[in-house]
């Protein structure tokens, strides 16, 4: 396939380029280079700058306010903020719900949502992970049951990423009981300030808050917030599940993980007289990495394209996640060596603690135990195994049990 840019892309890239290094806030840029903990407003803040330019609804059409980017232009955005090392944008509202809305939301819930998360005066979070219904989604128990013009909602969500921050929630939920346990399920948007819903922390074990535990009794949301129709939430989601996989290839920041960490093994004393990074074992692993990487970028770009199906999209989720696992064990390894502390960064004076060389280590180790999760969430990989599986049986590529 054609890996080269086009005069025009390579134009576009040096505009987003030059967008980061001299319009985006660069005290956003100094704090994540810092290892610094973003708040709400520096999010908001960061996806306004992008929004000045009408860069923010990335996956968007245009005529719902979208850039209407080519994939490669899409790409090439997401290279340059990564290459930058501006924080990434907020998910669930631009690139997750949104796209669902404009494809099918009705006229007025698109004038009452899309324009308010592309300004950023709502932030979303995603209702779909249950107690005992992480990996297996469609045995989730969460009901909204009708009630005139209202849904009324009873159940728990967890795992949920900003919903502390978040104005709305988008949930998957159960309105009738079908055979077929993928059926019968919808998706209900409700306001995180309803009466009823109560949104409870989950730190991290760094002392970080991202996740939340988000439950709701008998909370009333109006019936003009169920996105399309009642009970087809699970196509829904599986549409946008689509989008959520392969938005966590993240090359840009694996790319630039990778070079950091050859930087900085290339002044840190390793265990035999010179540098980390002379060590065979440490660069052999860097190595094999730089290629995982390179060979992964060429699938998203051919995914990107359309050349794609959904095993493959399942494939390139395992190799993404793997890859950025991978990634934070070389960082960990670089700051265990040192017995480099695991700080808390929700101090403002943190990186006072330990010597400039090391500061690395807080923001990365915090990164490595965060990353974990990466194989997770977003549909586990045994659950992407297992659609890799059934597509390549549908093909008759692989040979079924007792054939």
């Amino acid at each position: 396939m054609k890996l080269s840019l086009s005069p025009a892309e390579a134009e576009f890239a040096s505009d987003v380029r030059r967008f980061f290094a001299e319009d985006y806030p660069q005290d956003i840029l100094q704090q994540m280079r810092g290892g610094g903990l973003l708040t709400r407003a520096d999010h908001v803040r960061s996806q306004q700058a992008l929004q000045s330019r009408g860069w923010l609804g990335i996956g968007w059409p245009r005529e719902h306010g979208g850039p209407g980017w080519t994939p490669v232009q899409k790409y090439i955005f997401e290279q340059e903020l990564e290459r930058a090392g501006a924080p990434n944008i907020i998910p669930m509202a631009v690139i997750y719900i949104g796209p669902i809305i404009c494809a099918f939301g009705n006229a007025d819930q698109q004038n009452r949502w899309l324009s308010d998360i592309l300004e950023s005066r709502a932030l979303w979070a995603q209702g779909y992970s249950e107690p005992e219904s992480g990996s297996d989604l469609a045995s989730l128990r969460m009901t909204a049951v009708r009630d005139g013009d209202d849904y009324i909602l009873d159940g728990t969500k967890i795992w949920t990423s900003g919903a502390h921050w978040a104005d709305w929630i988008f949930c998957l939920v159960r309105t009738s009981r079908e055979e077929r346990k993928q059926d019968g399920i919808s998706l209900i948007c409700v306001p995180l300030d309803a009466i009823g819903v109560r949104v409870e922390p989950i730190r991290s074990i760094d002392g970080t808050h991202e996740l939340n535990r988000v439950q709701f009794d008998q909370v009333r949301t109006s019936a003009a917030n169920l996105i399309g129709e009642e009970g087809r939430g699970w196509h829904y989601a599986n549409v946008l599940l689509g989008a959520e996989r392969l938005s966590y290839a993240h090359i840009g920041s694996k790319k630039a993980g990778l070079a950091a960490i050859r930087r900085i093994a290339a002044e840190l004393p390793g265990d035999f007289g010179g540098t980390m990074l002379a060590e065979p074992a440490f660069r052999d692993r860097l190595a094999l990495l730089d290629i995982r990487v390179a060979a992964i970028e060429i699938s998203v770009l051919r995914a990107l394209t359309g050349e794609t199906g959904p095993a493959t999209i399942s494939s390139l989720k395992i190799a993404c996640t793997e890859a950025a696992q991978a990634i934070t064990e070389l960082w960990l390894e670089l700051a265990g060596r040192y017995r480099a502390p695991l700080l808390d960064r929700n101090r403002p004076d943190w990186s006072s603690a330990v010597p400039a060389a090391f500061r690395f280590a807080a923001p990365q180790t915090a990164s490595y135990l965060f990353e974990r999760a990466q194989t997770i969430y977003g549909g586990a990989s045994e659950v992407q195994k297992n659609i890799i599986w059934r597509h390549l049986a549908r093909g008759n590529m692989i040979p079924r049990p007792g054939q």
